[in-house]
């Protein structure tokens, strides 16, 4: 960190790099079936990776808020960065879920699940509150309309995956259920923007990606309660189309200086490749496409790792971000 005041742009959206080492961990404990321990081993090194990088920005975030009060405000009020704030509680509903997978249900993980989704509760309605407000005073505006409203709606879906195993399956599906009615709510919303407005500013392209993390986490969780396997299938179908549509963006993001909305690939390419290995059995044609989609999110993830500690090292990230040139509401 070169610049002295680097705490202050520590914003909300880090957390998504939890959010994408989780996933991943989550991809390689699903692989343990078609390539056993080594699979299991990977995923326990991910996760544990995973809860140091959640541990130090947590810390560094409490840091931020006492030491730059004023840049946590601005970040609620920021009409493209607030819906970041979900990743926060997102990514501690995730650590609750990988702990879950590889040391079994335990009280301290269950305190953790429901802390991160009693969180992500309070965040879904307070980003949601903006809609009753005009744009003056806070509301929704145009210009905010981006693939990151998507994270406050994933983070509901994510519920069942750690709440069935831990005994919660009631309040998961009602969670679930959240997520699952504002899903193409906010498909509908970006739709709209894009028609009016155009597509989001090409620092954000990278976000575009998050458009596969709801179908793709919607099947995982519909098949944790048991669901018939066709509508895994049809989620599957759904993501699939969605990482190929917005990978007809990769040699514009390729293009892009890395920034932190570059982390928008990781999660969504690791819970598609999740939930192809949960649809994938031994010997089917699935099986064979599965590690390659885990390779893809392996290659992708393992290269922003390697981006950001560059990034961090020579001050090029904790530093202003020019997202979007619109000015925050007024409290």
């Amino acid at each position: 960190m070169s610049r002295p005041d680097a705490l202050k742009y520590l914003h909300p959206g880090w957390f998504t790099i939890v959010m994408g080492l989780c996933g991943l961990s989550l991809a390689w404990y699903r692989a343990v079936p078609l390539m056993g321990d080594l699979a299991g081993a990977i995923s326990l090194a991910l996760g544990a990776f995973a809860a140091l990088v959640f541990v130090a920005l947590a810390a560094a975030f409490g840091l931020r808020v006492k030491r730059h009060p004023e840049a946590w405000v601005e970040d609620r009020r920021h009409p493209v960065r607030y819906p970041f704030v979900a990743a926060m509680p997102v990514a501690l509903i995730l650590l609750a879920t990988v702990a879950t997978a590889l040391l079994g249900p335990a009280g301290w993980i269950e305190a953790g699940w429901w802390l991160g989704c009693l969180g992500q509760l309070v965040v879904t309605v307070w980003v949601l509150q903006h809609w009753w407000h005009d744009a003056e005073s806070g509301g929704l505006q145009w210009p905010g309309v981006t693939p990151a409203m998507l994270i406050p709606v994933v983070g509901n879906v994510l519920a069942p995956l750690a709440g069935v195993p831990l005994g919660r399956s009631e309040w998961a599906a009602a969670q679930f259920g959240i997520g699952l009615l504002f899903w193409p709510v906010v498909v509908g919303l970006l739709a709209t923007r894009v028609a009016l407005r155009g597509p989001w500013p090409e620092r954000l392209r990278p976000t575009s990606f998050i458009l596969v993390a709801p179908p793709a986490v919607v099947g995982l969780s519909a098949l944790q309660f048991g669901a018939p396997a066709l509508l895994g299938w049809m989620c599957w179908g759904v993501a699939l189309f969605a990482v190929i549509w917005a990978g007809t963006q990769a040699r514009r993001i390729t293009a892009l200086p890395f920034a932190l909305p570059h982390w928008g690939l990781s999660f969504p390419l690791a819970a598609f490749a999740a939930l192809t290995l949960r649809l994938a059995t031994p010997g089917s044609r699935l099986a064979a496409f599965a590690p390659v989609v885990l390779a893809l999110a392996s290659l992708v993830i393992a290269w922003l790792v390697l981006a950001t500690w560059r990034g961090l090292r020579d001050g090029s990230l904790l530093a202003p971000e020019p997202v979007a040139m619109l000015k925050p509401a007024a409290a």
